[in-house]
Protein backbone atom coordinates (compact mmCIF):
# COMPACT_ATOMS: atom_id res chain seq x y z
CA UNK A 1 0.00 0.00 0.00
CA UNK A 2 2.87 2.35 0.94
CA UNK A 3 4.98 1.98 -2.05
CA UNK A 4 1.18 1.88 -4.66
CA UNK A 5 0.68 5.45 -2.84
CA UNK A 6 4.45 6.75 -3.25
CA UNK A 7 4.35 5.93 -7.06
CA UNK A 8 0.91 7.61 -7.75
CA UNK A 9 1.76 10.79 -6.22
CA UNK A 10 4.49 12.54 -8.56
CA UNK A 11 1.50 11.53 -11.64
CA UNK A 12 -0.86 14.27 -10.43
CA UNK A 13 1.04 17.46 -10.44
CA UNK A 14 2.63 16.00 -13.84
CA UNK A 15 -0.31 15.66 -15.93
CA UNK A 16 -2.13 18.89 -14.62
CA UNK A 17 0.19 21.02 -15.54
CA UNK A 18 0.00 20.30 -19.42
CA UNK A 19 -4.16 20.45 -18.94
CA UNK A 20 -3.44 24.44 -17.16
CA UNK A 21 -1.06 25.52 -20.46
CA UNK A 22 -3.40 23.72 -22.90
CA UNK A 23 -6.17 26.06 -21.75
CA UNK A 24 -4.72 29.23 -21.43
CA UNK A 25 -2.56 28.50 -24.50
CA UNK A 26 -6.27 27.57 -25.86
CA UNK A 27 -8.15 30.44 -24.82
CA UNK A 28 -5.57 32.73 -25.98
CA UNK A 29 -6.21 31.29 -29.65
CA UNK A 30 -10.04 32.01 -29.48
CA UNK A 31 -9.61 35.78 -28.48
CA UNK A 32 -6.78 36.18 -30.69
CA UNK A 33 -9.82 34.51 -33.37
CA UNK A 34 -12.35 36.18 -32.43
CA UNK A 35 -10.32 40.05 -32.75
CA UNK A 36 -8.78 39.22 -35.86
CA UNK A 37 -12.79 38.67 -36.85
CA UNK A 38 -14.08 41.46 -35.14
CA UNK A 39 -11.00 43.49 -37.26
CA UNK A 40 -12.10 42.32 -40.64
CA UNK A 41 -16.11 42.90 -40.18
CA UNK A 42 -15.15 46.45 -38.77
CA UNK A 43 -12.96 47.51 -41.77
CA UNK A 44 -15.36 48.45 -43.75
CA UNK A 45 -17.31 50.17 -41.18
CA UNK A 46 -13.87 52.23 -40.14
CA UNK A 47 -12.96 52.66 -43.95
CA UNK A 48 -16.61 54.17 -44.33
CA UNK A 49 -15.71 56.70 -41.88
CA UNK A 50 -12.30 57.99 -42.61
CA UNK A 51 -13.35 58.21 -46.47
CA UNK A 52 -16.38 60.57 -45.17
CA UNK A 53 -14.34 63.10 -43.21
CA UNK A 54 -11.61 63.34 -46.30
CA UNK A 55 -11.60 66.24 -48.55
CA UNK A 56 -11.52 65.40 -52.77
CA UNK A 57 -8.00 66.48 -52.84
CA UNK A 58 -7.01 63.54 -50.65
CA UNK A 59 -8.61 61.20 -52.79
CA UNK A 60 -7.08 61.81 -55.53
CA UNK A 61 -3.63 61.90 -54.45
CA UNK A 62 -2.13 57.91 -54.53
CA UNK A 63 0.80 58.93 -51.67
CA UNK A 64 -2.14 60.66 -49.24
CA UNK A 65 -2.44 58.53 -46.28
CA UNK A 66 -5.53 56.51 -45.12
CA UNK A 67 -7.00 58.29 -42.53
CA UNK A 68 -8.48 61.64 -42.98
CA UNK A 69 -5.55 64.64 -43.32
CA UNK A 70 -5.05 67.67 -45.35
CA UNK A 71 -1.44 68.90 -47.60
CA UNK A 72 0.52 71.02 -45.29
CA UNK A 73 1.68 74.72 -47.33
CA UNK A 74 2.97 77.45 -46.29
CA UNK A 75 3.20 81.29 -47.87
CA UNK A 76 6.04 82.08 -50.21
CA UNK A 77 6.50 85.25 -52.08
CA UNK A 78 2.81 86.16 -52.28
CA UNK A 79 1.85 82.22 -53.15
CA UNK A 80 0.92 79.29 -51.73
CA UNK A 81 3.33 76.08 -51.75
CA UNK A 82 2.77 72.69 -50.86
CA UNK A 83 5.39 71.23 -48.70
CA UNK A 84 6.66 67.61 -50.57
CA UNK A 85 9.37 64.89 -48.88
CA UNK A 86 12.52 65.17 -51.02
CA UNK A 87 15.00 62.51 -50.13
CA UNK A 88 18.88 63.51 -50.26
CA UNK A 89 21.80 61.50 -48.99
CA UNK A 90 21.35 62.57 -45.01
CA UNK A 91 17.57 61.92 -45.50
CA UNK A 92 14.41 63.25 -46.22
CA UNK A 93 13.47 67.06 -45.76
CA UNK A 94 9.81 68.62 -45.94
CA UNK A 95 10.57 71.19 -48.39
CA UNK A 96 8.38 73.64 -50.32
CA UNK A 97 8.35 73.55 -54.18
CA UNK A 98 9.10 76.89 -55.76
CA UNK A 99 10.01 76.04 -59.17
CA UNK A 100 9.25 72.73 -60.59
CA UNK A 101 11.02 71.37 -63.76
CA UNK A 102 11.14 68.31 -65.11
CA UNK A 103 14.64 66.99 -64.61
CA UNK A 104 15.55 68.99 -61.49
CA UNK A 105 13.55 71.40 -59.24
CA UNK A 106 14.33 74.03 -56.73
CA UNK A 107 12.86 74.17 -53.14
CA UNK A 108 13.12 76.28 -50.02
CA UNK A 109 13.25 75.22 -46.00
CA UNK A 110 10.30 76.66 -44.49
CA UNK A 111 12.20 76.41 -41.14
CA UNK A 112 15.07 78.37 -43.05
CA UNK A 113 14.28 80.22 -45.45
CA UNK A 114 17.59 82.17 -45.10
CA UNK A 115 19.24 79.64 -46.75
CA UNK A 116 17.38 80.55 -50.36
CA UNK A 117 16.68 78.13 -53.02
CA UNK A 118 17.73 73.96 -52.54
CA UNK A 119 18.35 72.63 -55.85
CA UNK A 120 17.31 69.06 -56.27
CA UNK A 121 17.71 66.52 -59.41
CA UNK A 122 14.51 64.53 -60.47
CA UNK A 123 10.83 64.73 -61.44
CA UNK A 124 8.78 66.49 -57.97
CA UNK A 125 5.73 64.94 -59.37
CA UNK A 126 7.20 61.56 -58.02
CA UNK A 127 7.35 62.99 -54.54
CA UNK A 128 4.63 62.41 -51.70
CA UNK A 129 3.27 65.12 -50.05
CA UNK A 130 3.73 66.48 -46.40
CA UNK A 131 -0.15 65.57 -44.70
CA UNK A 132 -1.22 66.27 -40.90
CA UNK A 133 -4.47 64.67 -39.28
CA UNK A 134 -7.38 67.21 -40.59
CA UNK A 135 -11.32 66.06 -40.90
CA UNK A 136 -13.09 67.37 -43.29
CA UNK A 137 -17.00 68.51 -41.83
CA UNK A 138 -17.72 69.65 -45.84
CA UNK A 139 -18.95 66.54 -47.37
CA UNK A 140 -21.85 66.12 -44.94
CA UNK A 141 -22.75 70.11 -45.35
CA UNK A 142 -22.59 69.82 -48.63
CA UNK A 143 -24.83 66.80 -48.22
CA UNK A 144 -27.67 68.38 -46.57
CA UNK A 145 -28.22 71.34 -48.37
CA UNK A 146 -27.88 68.88 -51.30
CA UNK A 147 -30.90 66.96 -49.78
CA UNK A 148 -33.98 67.81 -48.14
CA UNK A 149 -33.30 65.71 -44.69
CA UNK A 150 -36.21 67.39 -42.44
CA UNK A 151 -38.59 66.35 -44.51
CA UNK A 152 -37.69 62.76 -45.58
CA UNK A 153 -36.64 62.20 -41.66
CA UNK A 154 -40.39 63.35 -40.91
CA UNK A 155 -41.82 60.84 -43.85
CA UNK A 156 -39.89 58.17 -42.38
CA UNK A 157 -40.90 58.52 -38.94
CA UNK A 158 -44.60 59.06 -39.48
CA UNK A 159 -44.57 55.99 -42.02
CA UNK A 160 -42.68 54.20 -38.90
CA UNK A 161 -44.95 54.96 -36.58
CA UNK A 162 -48.06 53.98 -38.36
CA UNK A 163 -46.54 50.53 -39.79
CA UNK A 164 -45.84 49.80 -36.35
CA UNK A 165 -49.05 50.79 -34.83
CA UNK A 166 -50.83 48.72 -37.50
CA UNK A 167 -48.23 45.27 -37.45
CA UNK A 168 -48.35 45.62 -33.56
CA UNK A 169 -52.34 45.33 -33.42
CA UNK A 170 -52.82 43.00 -36.21
CA UNK A 171 -50.13 40.46 -35.18
CA UNK A 172 -51.11 40.82 -31.34
CA UNK A 173 -54.68 39.33 -31.94
CA UNK A 174 -53.94 37.17 -34.78
CA UNK A 175 -50.88 35.32 -33.15
CA UNK A 176 -53.65 35.45 -29.35
CA UNK A 177 -55.78 33.52 -31.79
CA UNK A 178 -53.24 30.96 -32.91
CA UNK A 179 -51.39 30.57 -29.37
CA UNK A 180 -54.98 29.75 -27.00
CA UNK A 181 -57.98 29.41 -29.07
CA UNK A 182 -58.32 25.87 -30.93
CA UNK A 183 -59.53 26.97 -34.66
CA UNK A 184 -60.07 24.07 -37.17
CA UNK A 185 -56.74 23.44 -38.57
CA UNK A 186 -55.34 25.73 -36.57
CA UNK A 187 -51.48 24.10 -36.98
CA UNK A 188 -51.70 24.05 -40.70
CA UNK A 189 -52.87 27.76 -40.88
CA UNK A 190 -49.94 28.28 -39.15
CA UNK A 191 -47.76 26.04 -40.98
CA UNK A 192 -49.05 27.84 -44.31
CA UNK A 193 -48.75 31.49 -42.59
CA UNK A 194 -45.28 30.48 -41.36
CA UNK A 195 -44.32 29.28 -45.19
CA UNK A 196 -45.01 32.19 -46.85
CA UNK A 197 -41.62 33.30 -45.07
CA UNK A 198 -40.14 31.27 -47.71
CA UNK A 199 -41.57 32.95 -50.70
CA UNK A 200 -39.17 35.60 -52.63
CA UNK A 201 -40.27 39.34 -52.49
CA UNK A 202 -39.60 39.28 -56.38
CA UNK A 203 -42.11 36.35 -56.91
CA UNK A 204 -45.13 38.85 -55.68
CA UNK A 205 -43.44 42.14 -56.74
CA UNK A 206 -45.21 42.48 -60.34
CA UNK A 207 -48.50 41.46 -59.21
CA UNK A 208 -48.75 43.57 -56.32
CA UNK A 209 -47.58 46.17 -58.29
CA UNK A 210 -49.86 45.66 -60.94
CA UNK A 211 -53.10 45.55 -58.20
CA UNK A 212 -52.17 48.56 -56.49
CA UNK A 213 -51.16 50.59 -59.47
CA UNK A 214 -53.67 49.26 -62.37
CA UNK A 215 -56.50 48.14 -60.56
CA UNK A 216 -56.46 50.86 -57.21
CA UNK A 217 -54.41 53.45 -58.84
CA UNK A 218 -52.20 53.96 -55.57
CA UNK A 219 -49.05 55.25 -57.53
CA UNK A 220 -47.78 58.42 -55.82
CA UNK A 221 -48.67 57.33 -52.36
CA UNK A 222 -48.24 55.74 -49.12
CA UNK A 223 -50.74 53.45 -49.49
CA UNK A 224 -49.22 50.62 -50.92
CA UNK A 225 -46.17 50.57 -48.93
CA UNK A 226 -48.43 51.45 -45.27
CA UNK A 227 -51.81 49.33 -45.95
CA UNK A 228 -49.74 45.25 -46.32
CA UNK A 229 -49.06 46.33 -42.64
CA UNK A 230 -52.61 46.45 -41.26
CA UNK A 231 -52.62 42.81 -42.04
CA UNK A 232 -49.67 41.53 -39.96
CA UNK A 233 -46.30 40.08 -40.50
CA UNK A 234 -45.62 35.98 -40.67
CA UNK A 235 -42.63 36.66 -38.92
CA UNK A 236 -44.19 39.30 -35.90
CA UNK A 237 -47.07 36.45 -35.68
CA UNK A 238 -44.53 33.91 -35.31
CA UNK A 239 -42.61 35.62 -32.22
CA UNK A 240 -45.79 36.63 -30.73
CA UNK A 241 -47.22 33.14 -30.50
CA UNK A 242 -43.61 31.85 -28.96
CA UNK A 243 -44.08 34.68 -26.01
CA UNK A 244 -47.83 33.94 -25.62
CA UNK A 245 -47.21 30.30 -25.22
CA UNK A 246 -44.71 30.47 -22.50
CA UNK A 247 -47.28 32.67 -20.50
CA UNK A 248 -48.89 30.79 -17.95
CA UNK A 249 -52.92 30.07 -19.66
CA UNK A 250 -53.96 30.18 -15.29
CA UNK A 251 -53.42 33.70 -15.32
CA UNK A 252 -56.11 33.92 -18.26
CA UNK A 253 -58.40 32.05 -16.95
CA UNK A 254 -58.35 34.05 -13.94
CA UNK A 255 -59.19 37.24 -15.70
CA UNK A 256 -61.87 35.57 -17.35
CA UNK A 257 -63.37 34.34 -14.11
CA UNK A 258 -63.45 37.34 -13.44
CA UNK A 259 -65.15 38.41 -16.21
CA UNK A 260 -62.87 39.74 -18.87
CA UNK A 261 -63.76 38.89 -22.53
CA UNK A 262 -61.12 37.84 -25.07
CA UNK A 263 -60.11 41.43 -25.81
CA UNK A 264 -59.72 42.35 -22.31
CA UNK A 265 -57.84 39.45 -21.59
CA UNK A 266 -55.08 40.10 -24.44
CA UNK A 267 -54.94 43.71 -23.54
CA UNK A 268 -54.87 43.89 -20.07
CA UNK A 269 -52.88 40.51 -19.32
CA UNK A 270 -51.03 39.20 -21.81
CA UNK A 271 -49.77 42.43 -23.13
CA UNK A 272 -48.25 43.90 -20.11
CA UNK A 273 -46.15 40.51 -19.78
CA UNK A 274 -45.40 40.35 -23.36
CA UNK A 275 -43.10 43.86 -23.45
CA UNK A 276 -39.84 42.12 -24.47
CA UNK A 277 -41.33 40.86 -27.23
CA UNK A 278 -43.45 43.59 -28.24
CA UNK A 279 -40.10 46.05 -28.22
CA UNK A 280 -38.31 43.62 -30.49
CA UNK A 281 -40.85 43.82 -32.90
CA UNK A 282 -41.17 47.77 -32.75
CA UNK A 283 -36.89 47.39 -33.31
CA UNK A 284 -37.26 45.56 -36.12
CA UNK A 285 -40.36 47.37 -37.59
CA UNK A 286 -38.40 50.32 -37.64
CA UNK A 287 -35.02 49.22 -38.79
CA UNK A 288 -37.39 47.90 -42.03
CA UNK A 289 -38.85 51.30 -42.47
CA UNK A 290 -35.55 53.25 -42.02
CA UNK A 291 -33.82 51.38 -44.75
CA UNK A 292 -36.42 50.56 -47.18
CA UNK A 293 -35.87 51.57 -50.54
CA UNK A 294 -37.76 49.01 -53.47
CA UNK A 295 -41.22 49.85 -52.22
CA UNK A 296 -40.61 53.59 -52.55
CA UNK A 297 -38.42 53.39 -55.76
CA UNK A 298 -41.73 51.88 -57.27
CA UNK A 299 -44.79 53.90 -55.78
CA UNK A 300 -43.08 57.15 -55.03
CA UNK A 301 -40.14 58.12 -57.57
CA UNK A 302 -43.11 60.85 -59.06
CA UNK A 303 -43.87 62.19 -55.94
CA UNK A 304 -40.10 63.78 -53.67
CA UNK A 305 -42.18 65.26 -51.15
CA UNK A 306 -43.10 61.87 -49.81
CA UNK A 307 -39.79 59.76 -50.43
CA UNK A 308 -38.57 58.07 -47.15
CA UNK A 309 -34.39 59.07 -46.09
CA UNK A 310 -33.15 55.57 -47.22
CA UNK A 311 -34.34 56.56 -51.13
CA UNK A 312 -33.80 60.14 -50.96
CA UNK A 313 -30.41 59.47 -50.16
CA UNK A 314 -30.06 56.28 -52.65
CA UNK A 315 -31.42 59.24 -55.31
CA UNK A 316 -28.57 61.87 -54.28
CA UNK A 317 -25.69 58.85 -54.75
CA UNK A 318 -26.71 58.35 -58.49
CA UNK A 319 -26.68 62.20 -58.80
CA UNK A 320 -23.33 62.85 -56.82
CA UNK A 321 -20.92 59.59 -57.61
CA UNK A 322 -18.07 61.45 -55.56
CA UNK A 323 -16.31 59.07 -53.51
CA UNK A 324 -16.40 60.69 -50.27
CA UNK A 325 -20.24 61.96 -50.66
CA UNK A 326 -21.12 58.16 -51.18
CA UNK A 327 -19.30 57.24 -47.75
CA UNK A 328 -20.96 60.53 -46.29
CA UNK A 329 -24.57 59.77 -47.33
CA UNK A 330 -24.11 55.98 -46.15
CA UNK A 331 -22.29 56.80 -43.02
CA UNK A 332 -26.14 59.00 -41.97
CA UNK A 333 -27.59 56.46 -43.65
CA UNK A 334 -26.31 53.69 -41.18
CA UNK A 335 -25.68 56.34 -38.06
CA UNK A 336 -29.53 55.99 -36.75
CA UNK A 337 -30.13 52.37 -37.13
CA UNK A 338 -26.56 51.89 -35.20
CA UNK A 339 -27.28 54.35 -32.58
CA UNK A 340 -30.99 52.82 -31.74
CA UNK A 341 -29.08 48.97 -31.47
CA UNK A 342 -26.26 50.24 -29.13
CA UNK A 343 -28.90 51.91 -26.95
CA UNK A 344 -30.82 49.10 -27.35
CA UNK A 345 -28.78 46.26 -27.50
CA UNK A 346 -29.50 44.94 -24.04
CA UNK A 347 -32.71 44.98 -23.98
CA UNK A 348 -32.92 43.78 -27.78
CA UNK A 349 -30.71 40.08 -27.07
CA UNK A 350 -33.18 39.50 -24.00
CA UNK A 351 -36.09 39.97 -26.21
CA UNK A 352 -35.26 37.92 -28.49
CA UNK A 353 -34.05 35.13 -25.96
CA UNK A 354 -37.54 35.70 -24.28
CA UNK A 355 -39.60 35.17 -27.77
CA UNK A 356 -38.20 31.72 -27.90
CA UNK A 357 -36.44 32.17 -30.98
CA UNK A 358 -33.73 30.31 -29.55
CA UNK A 359 -34.84 27.17 -29.63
Amino acid sequence: MTTSTRDRRPLAPQRLVPLQLWERFGTLLVNVLVIGLLIVYLFPMVYMVATSLMASQQLGDRYAPPYPAQPVTIEYEGKTRKLLQVPFEDGVRELALVKPGPRASEFIDPEHPEEGLIPWQGSWRALPGVYRFHLTWDNFSTLFKSVRFPEMIRNTLLAGLITTVAVLVSSLIVAYGFARYPLPGGNLLFFVLIATLLIPEKVTLIPTYFFFVRVLNWNGSWLPIVLPFFFGSALYIFLLRQNFRSIPIEIEEAAMLDGAGPLRTLFSVVIPQSWPVIITITLLNFFFIWNETRQAALYLSTRRDLVPVSFGIQNFQSLSPTQNLLQASALIILLVPILVLLLTQKHFMRNLVITGTER
